[in-house]
């Protein structure tokens, strides 16, 4: 069985950020090999200035309390964690190239890669996860409009 698991990341609020750290932190605790590709709004988790202020999702502002009390840590200090424990990150060349972006306006210790630098990683992975997908099944949102 694979030791890895690649993630893809192609929204950017906050509870996606959440939600692909804490995933990425708890496989790298496990001793497995992560990779995150981040793709379209996905960049922002990563982007030195749009990760600084990440939306929260609207109707859900209660939550920036909850947060504080359950003292859980921010996207910053998640992104360190993940880089500490070998996360790879992985910023979409296509992406980045359609948005204008180069690779100094991201977190410093991304890869710029497309979709078969990704692929080459999760061509035999434990788990691969796409946020799209899960967050129709976690939080009923359609992922298509």
């Amino acid at each position: 069985m694979s030791n890895k698991v690649a993630i893809i990341a192609s929204n950017g609020g906050l509870f996606d950020a959440y939600k692909v750290f804490n995933i990425a932190t708890a496989a790298a605790a496990t001793e497995k090999e992560v990779a995150i590709f981040f793709t379209f709004d996905g960049l922002n988790l990563i982007h030195k200035q749009a990760m600084q202020q990440l939306p929260m999702p609207e109707g859900r502002e209660h939550f920036a309390e909850g947060f504080a009390k359950a003292n859980i840590p921010s996207i910053s200090e998640l992104v360190e964690l993940a880089k500490e424990m070998g996360v790879k990150f992985i910023g979409c060349q296509m992406t980045m190239d359609v948005m204008g972006l180069t690779k100094e306006d991201f977190i410093n210790g991304i890869e710029v890669g497309g979709a078969v630098t990704f692929l080459e990683f999760a061509k035999h992975v434990y788990a691969n996860v796409n946020f799209l997908i899960l967050n129709y099944f976690l939080e009923g949102t359609i992922p298509f409009h």
